[in-house]
């Protein structure tokens, strides 16, 4: 089937590969969010629902919410590591809200839940760019080709976004290479 001129074509199947990808991303940080706030688990069923949907569940008004929830829950820490992981796990909610509008601010739902978690390592580890890094280069290596598949079908991420921008277009880079 052959998409739209400034459409994309995407199936299901794509927007599961992308919440798992998206899911696998956040994981790892969560217990900078849980360590300050063992009892908000809005980040953690943020990510939950990205798995369900990315193991066939389905695609409704539970990652919305889950998403919004810890988008809430992270503008409740004053801790910035701990916000930025629980905006990788809104980013892991919301990463089956792809779009398939050719447009290059559309790879924040693809690469978002990777660039936010790696911000969040970076700030646990007091602004130490290379955990950052270390965090992309890991994404960039368990990306699976559904992934990187599904990205290369929209543009280059933009500019702009701040740090977690930057990491955004290092990750799109690495994928892309």
């Amino acid at each position: 089937m052959t998409a739209e001129p400034g459409t994309v074509e995407l199936t299901t199947q794509d927007l599961r590969a992308v919440a798992a990808f998206a899911a696998a991303c956040a994981e790892p940080v969560l217990g900078l969010f849980e360590a300050g706030r063992p009892d908000d688990s809005r980040p953690r069923e943020a990510i939950e629902a990205a798995w369900a949907f990315a193991r066939g569940g389905e695609r409704g008004r539970l990652l919305r919410d889950t998403a919004w929830a810890s988008l809430k829950a992270a503008g409740a820490t004053d801790d910035a590591a701990a916000g930025q992981a629980a905006r990788a796990a809104m980013a892991a909610g919301g990463a089956a809200y792809l779009h398939p509008l050719a447009k290059a601010t559309q790879v924040k739902h693809i690469l978002g839940a990777a660039a936010h978690a790696a911000r969040a390592a970076e700030l646990a580890a007091e602004d130490d760019r290379t955990r950052g890094a270390e965090h992309i280069a890991r994404a960039a290596a368990t990306a699976s080709p559904e992934v990187v598949d599904v990205l290369a079908r929209y543009p280059a991420a933009p500019d702009g976004g701040g740090r977690v921008g930057e990491l955004i277009r290092l990750l799109d880079h690495a994928l892309r290479g």
